[in-house]
């Protein structure tokens, strides 16, 4: 029977984005804070996941040999470390979470069977790497808080509370909303990204976070005046946001996360149909 297991591993390490042949104006327009000497430092977390056939002993691959394998191949070299410095391919690319999730599958293929490297940079900011040529994912994580009430506006009171319950309570109630957005597109060979972070960033913010947080969404926001706002709808109506911005970046919206408590959950994913155009069905995956 096929597995996958996942194994963590973290290293400290610290990294500048830097292209010599930027001048320092043109450094700190392009990359920001991160442009600054003599670079700035993170806490990183590694998930390695493998793939394989459970042998007799109920095991994919013995855990010690795969420790083992990440330490000599990767942690050890890269604790501690000024990482433009510590490999040979970061003197050409910069290290990226993205790019720093490839070149460690990279290192890793030839010893491990290898479905996905996950590269958390900070709780906030991750990539996700399937070898598949130069394509990776970025998530960026936020928050924002806000009140619904979950009542479709064609039933009475009764039926919207046998329908949702609590939820359909006249007056609402709120959540602290945890929003992940996930983008994939192809890794520059030069400033290693796959799109602009601030520029990202501030997409998020100018059509998500600033527009949702601290209002009640069926009366401040028009779309759910008429189409109820449970956390799949939301989590539908932020990806239309979204799909065409992200797009004008350079790269495409894959998924989108939206945590409405520590138990209830959801995502949808995107399609290549623009968001004003007639939809396809995509698949929503709610953990409530």
């Amino acid at each position: 029977m096929e597995c996958v297991i996942t194994r963590r591993a973290e290293f400290s390490a610290s990294h500048r984005y830097w292209l010599p042949e930027l001048s320092e104006t043109e450094n700190f327009e392009r990359f920001g804070p991160t442009a600054r000497a003599p670079g700035h430092g993170h806490n990183y977390v590694l998930y390695i996941s493998m793939v394989g056939q459970l042998d007799e002993y109920g095991m994919v691959l013995n855990l010690s040999d795969v420790k083992h394998v990440i330490k000599a191949e990767v942690t050890s070299q890269l604790d501690f470390s000024f990482l433009n410095d510590a490999w040979p391919e970061f003197q050409q690319t910069l290290p990226t979470t993205e790019y720093l999730a490839q070149v460690i599958w990279q290192r890793l293929a030839p010893h491990l069977p290898l479905t996905n490297i996950q590269v958390f940079e900070h709780p906030k900011l991750w990539a996700d790497y399937q070898g598949n040529s130069m394509e990776a994912h970025l998530t960026v994580s936020t928050h924002f808080s806000a009140a619904h009430r979950l009542a479709h506006p064609d039933l009475s009171f009764e039926d919207n509370c046998e329908i949702y319950g609590k939820c359909a309570r006249p007056n609402g109630h709120g959540h602290n909303y945890h929003l992940e957005v996930s983008v994939k597109g192809e890794i520059d060979p030069r400033t290693g990204m796959i799109v602009d972070l601030a520029a990202l960033q501030q997409v998020i913010d100018d059509y998500v976070v600033e527009p949702f947080d601290h209002t009640f969404l069926n009366k401040d926001i028009a779309h759910f005046a008429k189409v109820v706002p449970t956390a799949e709808n939301i989590a539908v109506y932020i990806r239309d946001l979204l799909q065409n911005p992200v797009q004008e970046l350079g790269a495409k919206l894959h998924k989108v996360r939206l945590i409405e408590s520590p138990n209830n959950s959801c995502e949808v994913y995107c399609t290549d149909t623009p968001a004003d155009s007639t939809p396809t069905q995509t698949p929503v995956l709610a953990t409530v």
